[in-house]
């Protein structure tokens, strides 16, 4: 006996009556047999029954994809109770994945054009909701000549239809931008709501529509203040607030083209007084429209006390029972600091109180505030929270220490505290940092010491330590430091920490270099016997780990051949010049002296004797170096030398640099070498660099290429991209290509930025053709 179909209704109540989930499973397949057969059938009476049902059991989640086809018969069929199904339909079943989804544009073309209202706004939001780029582009006039329908219902779902060809093709900004002059005199609600949300949709991506609609800035502002004084409907208000929704959509459209704008800026400055002053803040609504218009103020051209006026109501935020709004407050102070420092210093007790809050979102917001109270923070705060404090405690102290021997203890005490914590790039920073204050070396390799000698655990310390014991290990001993307690120090207990750390199973490879460089270079800094680190460069010779044994064996070859040059070779390294704004300037002086000197002549002797200097160094001997032959300098005799040259083809050209990805300050750039001996092999370097406000977190990139081609991806540098252009993070990725088949790469970036997660996947496309020819 063949069980009979069940109805949509009749279907749920057995679903949701099954006990286990087996039973459900078991209803479901039953029933998924029945509508494939009736689809089989080709029933078109009970067709919208059957995809009805079947779209029921796909939103539990079980597979509904054969009924796609289904879907575009019920749309080309003449009854509204298909249409309306097989719409729906569309929107559940159908993507930019499955080609099937192109089939229905002629279908939506038909129906937008045949002037029945419910079929246009089915038609308008299945377009909107799952419309391609390609089905954008067919269908925008149609879409065009509705946003100037009489009826408001299809010239609402015509808005927002606009508004998602926008976001999917932005060059179609030129096809919507006339009817928004005139939709933006409308009353009806959604209609003006929708036309805010398309222009600041036109703004954020086309200059011309940005340039465009500054010209209604005035109509804007009148229609906020209507808002605000007279307000627009009592249905639209919530909590007293008149349409808080529209107040905060017209308050970003303002904020866009008020952006680098003095006019713009200047038009809505008194409006944005009267909102924030006449504003309800007992309610949430009110609070919603407070905050939208200190983004404003905070983005535009506003006059010093406006802004004043934004600190000031964030300041109020931060006294509010609410954390949710106290976080936001915190966040949009973070901002304000560089800008108006003195206005943000005024609620500087409230932002210290936020520490001491349980709730870690607010404790995080805020690890730049206060220097001494982080740093007590730092000593007690969850270990999920001390990566960030410490690297905003090393962020402020970069940008605003007072001294040097203030900066340098600061850092200290992050790397006691916190040193398993801190940035990759927090080593660095604080080596050139001591070698740029000469001043400071006996103070800080003193404190590196006593810190050492308490505690080697903390990796970053002991490799800053270790660097610093190596290069001023000579101070450490000579015990002439008046600005800390005397401690003497012998030969014997330097070299036991230093060796202390080799042995410790806490050690990293990395660790273990720099002890093994810091005994090496102590070796011509102590006035003992240098038998004892001999001996331990020479046990390392034979280490397992590739680096410090290669490191090992090149010292111990020092010793033994070239004693005579370990002095010169391991004095004390120059001060390395770091990336920063100096750097930038002092680059920039070098340049322009190197443009003043280029009309120089250029000497060649000694240049010729810096050769042969060379050459003695590296042969090891001073009687048989055989000096280069004098050339005539002639310009016979340069033709005759010139002729008795080997010819050596010319090297190939340089391949250019390529931006392929920019978000927020974060840039991604690709570099390409083509060796010589394997032109087969193509090797391209990815930088990232972050030159927003924000660390860049949790860095990944992946990639894929052709199935020609062969693609080896090495281990990036780090995973973290410091904030304001620091030390950048960067990736080799090896191509072969033997064939030299055109080169395309697809690129996979996931990061956290501002505390958010951000995945981007896309294609480069325009690699330059010397990449792969």
């Amino acid at each position: 006996m063949v069980v009979p179909s069940l109805k949509l209704q009749d279907l749920i109540e057995e679903i949701r009556g099954a006990k286990t989930q087996a039973q459900e499973r078991e209803v479901i397949q039953k029933e998924c047999a029945h509508i494939r057969a009736s689809f089989r059938d080709g029933d078109p009476v009970h067709r919208h029954r059957q995809l009805a049902k079947l779209l029921y059991v796909h939103m539990l989640g079980y597979p509904a994809h054969f009924g796609q086809m289904e879907c575009l018969k019920l749309i080309a069929s003449s009854r509204f109770t298909d249409k309306r199904v097989g719409y729906l339909g569309a929107m559940l079943l159908l993507d930019e994945r499955h080609d099937a989804h192109l089939l229905i544009t002629n279908s939506i073309k038909n129906d937008l054009s045949q002037g029945i209202q419910p079929v246009q706004g089915l038609a308008l939001c299945t377009l909107s909701t799952m419309g391609s780029a390609e089905m954008c582009r067919d269908l925008a006039p149609e879409v065009e000549k509705l946003l100037l329908q009489p009826s408001p219902y299809v010239r609402k779902k015509a808005i927002l239809t606009a508004v998602h060809m926008i976001r999917k093709v932005p060059e179609l900004s030129s096809v919507f931008l006339p009817p928004c002059a005139q939709l933006l005199h409308e009353r009806h609600h959604g209609i003006l709501l929708g036309t805010i949300t398309l222009i600041t949709e036109l703004c954020e991506r086309s200059p011309a529509a940005l340039r465009h609609f500054r010209k209604v800035v005035p109509q804007l502002v009148h229609i906020l203040r209507t808002l605000v004084t007279m307000g627009y409907s009592t249905e639209h208000s919530i909590s007293g607030v008149s349409d808080p929704f529209l107040q905060v959509q017209i308050l970003r459209l303002l904020r866009i083209l008020g952006r680098n704008h003095e006019e713009s800026s200047e038009t809505m400055n008194d409006l944005l007084a009267q909102v924030a002053t006449n504003t309800d803040t007992s309610r949430n609504a009110g609070n919603a429209v407070l905050f939208e218009t200190v983004l404003t103020i905070m983005d535009i051209r506003s006059a010093a006390g406006l802004r004043v006026l934004a600190v000031n109501i964030l300041g109020r935020f931060l006294l509010n029972s609410d954390r949710n709004i106290r976080y936001v407050a915190l966040t949009s102070l973070l901002r304000l600091v560089q800008s108006d420092h003195s206005a943000v210093q005024r609620h500087r007790p409230t932002v210290v109180e936020c520490l001491r809050e349980t709730d870690a979102s607010l404790s995080r917001s805020n690890v730049r505030a206060m220097m001494q109270e982080l740093q007590a923070f730092l000593e007690s705060c969850p270990p999920d929270l001390r990566a960030d404090c410490a690297s905003g405690i090393l962020l402020a102290a970069e940008r605003f220490a007072p001294t040097k021997r203030w900066h340098i203890d600061t850092i200290l005490h992050v790397l006691t505290t916190a040193g398993t914590h801190v940035r990759d790039d927090a080593v660095a920073n604080l080596t050139q940092l001591i070698g740029g204050a000469q001043e400071l070396h006996a103070y800080s390799v003193r404190r590196l010491y006593n810190a050492l000698a308490e505690d080697i655990s903390q990796q970053p310390l002991v490799q800053v330590a270790a660097w610093c014991i190596g290069e001023y290990g000579d101070l450490l001993l000579a015990g002439n430091c008046e600005e800390i307690e005397p401690l003497q120090v012998d030969e014997e207990e330097v070299l036991a920490l230093l060796e202390k750390v080799l042995q410790s199973h806490m050690s990293l490879p990395a660790t273990r270099g720099y002890a093994l460089t810091a005994l090496m270079k102590l070796s011509t800094r102590l006035c003992g016997d240098n038998n004892r680190i001999r001996q331990v460069v020479s046990i390392y010779g034979s280490c397992l780990d590739v680096e410090l044994q290669q490191r090992a064996v090149e010292y111990d070859t020092l010793f033994r051949k070239y004693d005579h040059m370990r002095a010169a070779i391991l004095e004390k390294m120059p001060l390395v010049e770091r990336d920063g704004p100096q750097a930038d300037e002092e680059a920039k002086e070098s340049k322009e002296a190197a443009q003043l000197s280029e009309a120089a002549p250029v000497p060649t002797e000694p240049q010729a004797s810096q050769l042969l200097d060379l050459l003695d160094l590296l042969d090891g001997a001073s009687g048989d170096v055989q000096h280069p032959p004098h050339l005539d300098p002639s310009p016979g005799g340069a033709l005759v030398h010139l002729l008795d040259l080997p010819c050596v083809p010319p090297p190939p050209a340089p391949i250019p640099d390529l931006k392929v990805f920019e978000r927020e300050g974060v840039q991604l750039n690709l570099s390409f070498i083509r060796p010589p001996e394997n032109p087969a092999l193509l090797l391209i370097t990815i930088t990232a660099t972050n030159f927003s406000e924000g660390d860049v977190t949790h860095f990944i990139c992946q990639a894929a290429v052709p199935k020609s081609l062969q693609l080896q991806l090495q281990a990036p540098s780090g995973n973290t991209v410091p904030a304001r252009g620091g030390l950048p993070i960067t990736q080799l990725f090896r191509i072969l290509n033997p064939n030299k088949a055109p080169l395309r790469l697809k690129l996979r970036l996931t990061y956290d930025h501002f505390h958010q997660s951000v995945q981007e996947i896309f294609e480069v496309n325009n690699l330059p053709v010397e990449s792969w020819q």
